[in-house]
């Protein structure tokens, strides 16, 4: 993990000011000289701003023509543009950015003056926890949700809640039933999504997970762990690929605990989920947030091309959620810990910065960390493995459902294989 740069090189020297265009450009008055320059007189760096103001800021001009921006909650008024308050350099390279946020930023900080609406999410898991807390940031800010959870019980206290700590409108908040255990709730989910959203989204975050399970099977006959937290995800995201144009953002919320992930004897019968004899719920665990990471990164490499973005991301350390309600063993261990523990609002934020953060504009294949890139795990990075594994999911997944909807990633990893071969 990089450290924060320090801001002080961004200051300006005495008599400078900066000034801004309406379409999104900064440029530097030097007010003793007049010399006017599109790049900083201290860094040599060109800067730009967004097109948008900041959410709550509307502009207009005064008697003398002036441009006036006013903030509609507080009433104030200023000539000074508001958006310079998040100008950043201009890229040279799409991935070049620099860390603004660390371990104890909120996902409010990372909204700060962001206007999400007309903007559509589609969130999984989110009726309690991370996922909820994530979902009720993007709200706060406009964004239309749609929420799906199992439990829609739940699903309909939570944006009950949402509308009364945000003051969102009831008309940004959907909620649909998807059950990851079921690859056929999977496609009736997907197939119910293209009517709602029948143009696009913009942002999909795949949240929604198990931990500490008994070994147990779900309907379609495959290990829970693997099926709810892994392999319904990427069922899930390819059926609704069609909705996917150019700049959404695809999230695969992962989770550090990939890093020990063990793949010894899980290829066994041509099956990447863990068999009873083998089973440890832990290691179950750690190899479904593992094969997130990888296919986040396939994902991105196919869909580069349409400007599709795809990361993936562990939302943070040492986090109380009700994740670990499912074993005893864990419930006493962030008992103990929780004074330790991130609060919500500080676990959703690396959701949110990879959902939203201007910089990250055409920014795919990255796997995140307290709102900052860094790289997975050596094992997730084995570009044969991973496409071993997504290989054997896509089968899994054609034996129980047919090839609707991944018939040509289907062809893709034949056409790959019989390349090995040669």
């Amino acid at each position: 993990m990089q450290n924060l740069d320090s801001d002080s090189e961004d200051e300006l020297p005495p008599g400078w000011v900066e000034k801004s265009t309406d379409d999104g450009n900064v440029y530097f008055v030097n007010s003793c000289t007049n010399k006017i320059q599109w790049t900083h007189p201290r860094t040599g760096r060109k800067k730009v701003i967004p097109e948008d103001l900041p959410f709550g800021w509307t502009k207009t001009v005064d008697e003398t023509g002036k441009t006036l921006y006013i903030q509609q909650e507080t009433g104030n008024k200023t000539y000074v543009d508001p958006r310079l308050a998040f100008a950043t350099e201009e890229k040279k390279h799409v991935n070049d950015f620099r860390q603004r946020f660390d371990s104890s930023t909120t996902a409010f900080q990372v909204l700060h003056g962001i206007d999400l609406s007309g903007k559509f999410a589609l969130i999984t898991g989110c009726n309690a926890g991370i996922g909820y807390e994530t979902a009720k940031s993007l709200a706060r800010h406009g964004c239309n949700i749609l929420m799906a959870n199992r439990n829609m019980e739940a699903t309909k206290k939570a944006m009950s809640d949402i509308v009364k700590e945000t003051n969102a409108s009831e008309d940004n908040l959907k909620s649909i039933h998807l059950d990851l255990a079921s690859l056929e709730s999977v496609k009736k989910c997907a197939m119910t999504v293209k009517t709602i959203f029948s143009d696009y989204l913009d942002i999909l975050i795949l949240n929604a997970a198990v931990f500490g399970l008994p070994y147990t099977e779900t309907v379609d006959k495959l290990e829970t762990t693997f099926q709810v937290n892994y392999l319904a995800h990427l069922y899930f995201t390819l059926l609704l690929e069609p909705l996917l144009k150019k700049g959404t953002r695809v999230i695969f919320v992962s989770s550090e605990s990939h890093r020990f992930a063990s793949l010894k004897n899980v290829f066994n019968q041509q099956n990447v989920a863990m068999t009873r004899d083998s089973y440890s719920s832990m290691m179950a665990y750690n190899n479904s947030k593992l094969y997130m990471v990888m296919v986040a990164k396939i994902l991105s490499e196919e869909w580069r091309d349409k400007q599709i973005c795809v990361n993936s991301l562990h939302p943070g350390n040492m986090v109380y959620s009700n994740l670990s309600k499912s074993w005893w063993l864990f419930r006493l261990l962030f008992f103990i810990v929780r004074p330790f523990t991130k609060s919500m609002q500080q676990a959703a934020a690396t959701t949110v910065y990879t959902a939203v953060a201007s910089e990250l504009e055409n920014v795919t294949g990255l796997y995140f960390n307290n709102c900052f890139y860094c790289a997975p795990s050596e094992l997730s990075r084995d570009e044969d493995l991973a496409w071993e594994v997504f290989t054997l999911s896509l089968k899994i997944i054609e034996e129980r459902m047919g090839s609707d909807g991944i018939q040509k990633y289907l062809d893709k990893c034949i056409t790959r294989l019989n390349g090995e071969k040669q």
